[in-house]
């Protein structure tokens, strides 16, 4: 018999607040046919990695070490993946660039959330704060989050979920950040789990 629920793991290098979002989703019903089954940081120490022990899911440390560091790095990430037989990889806050390799391997099953309206202020070097900055340096008067799969082009792959926030008269980056978290980030990426873990349970029992 197939899993009733899909696998996720993932994979954060900070705070966590996606994976909050993620957890809190799992735990009030609206990521239903997802569990998340495995956290994995790039970073030691990170509160994130606290989230995950609270809510009782398994969480790691990988970190990048020696004169291969990356490929080291990516063969530990994919044995774990593998040993909690992953279904959905999702990168919650994972500032990390994968390798095309990597990426490949496990190609339609890797999810990434953006903060912003992607092809808006995307692409490498756009990250954090960065992107709220960019965004109010242009002007722009709406912004908001993109959920997308993960390719070998930095926030390159298929669009799956986007959700639009307006941006005030006196904005800061750090407000705007909250806002576009807190209005956006938190209700796409559970919304596109759910969506995509449906899925896979679907195709799951239909091998079966």
């Amino acid at each position: 018999m197939p899993d009733k629920k899909a696998r996720i793991a993932v994979l954060v290098s900070g705070g966590g607040t996606n994976l909050q979002a993620l957890l809190d989703a799992q735990e009030n019903g609206t990521l239903a046919s997802g569990e998340i089954v495995l956290v994995i940081s790039n970073k030691s120490g990170v509160f994130a990695l606290e989230r995950a022990r609270r809510a009782g899911v398994p969480a790691m440390t990988v970190l990048k070490s020696g004169p291969d560091g990356r490929e080291a790095f990516e063969r530990s990430l994919t044995a774990a993946l593998e040993e909690a037989r992953a279904d959905l990889i999702i990168l919650a806050g994972f500032l990390a660039i994968l390798s095309p390799r990597f990426t490949e391997h496990f190609a339609g099953r890797i999810i990434n959330v953006h903060p912003s309206l992607i092809p808006a202020f995307c692409g490498e070097g756009y990250y954090g704060l960065k992107v709220h900055e960019s965004a109010l340096a242009r002007g722009v008067r709406i912004t908001g989050a993109t959920v997308h799969f993960v390719n070998e082009i930095p926030d390159g792959g298929e669009i799956i979920l986007q959700k639009a926030v307006r941006i005030r008269p006196g904005d800061t980056p750090e407000r705007l950040q909250r806002r576009v978290m807190r209005q956006a980030e938190w209700k796409i990426l559970p919304a596109a789990a759910e969506m995509l873990c449906a899925k896979i349970i679907e195709e799951k029992e239909k091998e079966h």
